[in-house]
């Protein structure tokens, strides 16, 4: 009997997704394991985490919906750039895009956060009603 053998995959994971029930525990839950992913990777993790908290804290705060959960993707594409997408189940409350009227409300100032990290940032329609705010972080940018 011959044995295949399998070709060796030489990349690293490059994907990370986790389902995390949106509560002030999960969003802190996000940011850890957004640490622990990083590190995994070998990439330095403060912009990153400080955008992952900002979106989970969104997601939490004004994309909750009773029963459902948000969900935490980090993506590492090749030369190092990472992009990192919230989804949460409520599309009918979108964040305004680079809306200078948003920087000074209450509820506006994490996503100024976002946008100094960001090389660029957005919202996308997420399938059964709900969103995807996304944003992505040039390699080696650890800082705004």
């Amino acid at each position: 009997m011959t044995q295949k053998s399998l070709p060796e995959v030489l990349a690293p994971t490059d994907h990370f997704t986790v389902l995390l029930s949106a509560t002030r525990r999960g969003a802190r839950l996000a940011r850890l394991l957004t640490e622990r992913q990083l590190d995994d990777w070998g990439l330095s993790h403060e912009s990153a985490t400080q955008v992952v908290a900002e979106l989970a804290s969104n997601a939490v705060l004004h994309g909750r919906v009773a029963g459902r959960d948000f969900r935490l993707r980090l993506r590492l594409h090749p030369g190092g750039a990472l992009r990192i997408e919230v989804t949460d189940a409520r599309g009918d409350r979108v964040p305004c895009v680079h809306d200078p009227a948003a920087a000074d409300a209450e509820s506006g100032r994490g996503l100024l956060i976002v946008e100094a990290y960001a090389e660029r940032w957005g919202v996308d329609p997420a399938p059964a009603g709900g969103k995807v705010v996304w944003a992505e972080l040039a390699p080696g940018r650890d800082g705004p």
